[in-house]
């Protein structure tokens, strides 16, 4: 029986290299994704805590306060837009993973049935050999029977 080779196994090497890539480029977009929510979430704790100690003190400690405030609105503002700019990027890299994805499969779909086709011609070929074996076999018993 004689072994199989997949003309196209260099190809396949590439895709599965590729989408290999392509998952590490999703994970590092989801990691920036996750410190972006993280940053946006401190961002709005420290306003909320602020935003309470606005009412207490002095002028100027209210004043001191209400422009950290603004900065604070303007930063969280920021953030957002970042976030989102994280989001669209996570998308994009998680079709991108996807697409990477089909192409490997459709590579290893391939190769699958032309392994089951190489399989299935070596068997008939075993076969035809051991039946030839058999009918020698009989041919042999007989004429010497006679």
């Amino acid at each position: 029986m004689g072994n199989f080779k997949f003309r196209l196994q260099k190809l396949l090497d590439i895709r599965k290299d590729r989408e290999e890539e392509g998952k590490i480029n999703f994970k590092k977009a989801q990691q920036e994704k996750i410190g972006a929510e993280e940053n946006l979430e401190k961002l709005n704790t420290s306003y909320k805590e602020f935003s309470e100690k606005r009412k207490y003190g002095s002028v100027v400690q209210q004043k001191i306060t209400q422009v950290y405030l603004n900065s604070l609105s303007r930063c969280i503002d920021q953030a957002n837009m970042e976030l989102e700019k994280k989001e669209t990027l996570l998308e994009q890299k998680r079709q991108e993973l996807k697409e990477n994805q089909i192409d490997r499969k459709t590579v290893e779909i391939l190769k699958d049935k032309q392994k089951a086709q190489f399989t299935k011609e070596q068997n008939f070929i075993e076969q035809k050999a051991n039946d030839e074996f058999a009918l020698y076999g009989f041919i042999r018993r007989n004429s010497e029977g006679r």
